[in-house]
């Protein structure tokens, strides 16, 4: 079982940078922006599905969390990179209308 540290940066960057779901959702979102002031909207959009896969997998015991307060640093970290995720998408391989 992985034990997740409450304020441990580098692991919580960690656990926000490999996140399936900021990825997945922040790439989709920003695939289909027109326009660059919907890239904020769908960083949030990723985090938000990023700390619903962690506490998913926190509460079905693939890691353990043993404090609060590390999760507030996850979610800001995730939605820095959804951003960034939701920007090269929209920059580099927009939808075709």
């Amino acid at each position: 079982m992985v034990s997740i540290t409450p304020f441990d940066p580098t692991t919580l960057f960690l656990v926000a940078l490999l996140n399936p779901a900021v990825v997945i959702v922040a790439v989709l979102m920003g695939r289909r922006a027109n326009q660059w002031q919907k890239l904020p909207v769908a960083a949030f959009a990723a985090s938000v599905a990023g700390m619903v896969l962690f506490w998913l997998g926190g509460e079905l015991g693939f890691f353990a969390i043993h404090a609060l307060g590390g999760e507030a640093a996850i979610l800001g970290f995730q939605c820095v990179l959804g951003f960034i995720w939701a920007w090269l998408a929209y920059r580099f391989w927009p939808a075709r209308t």
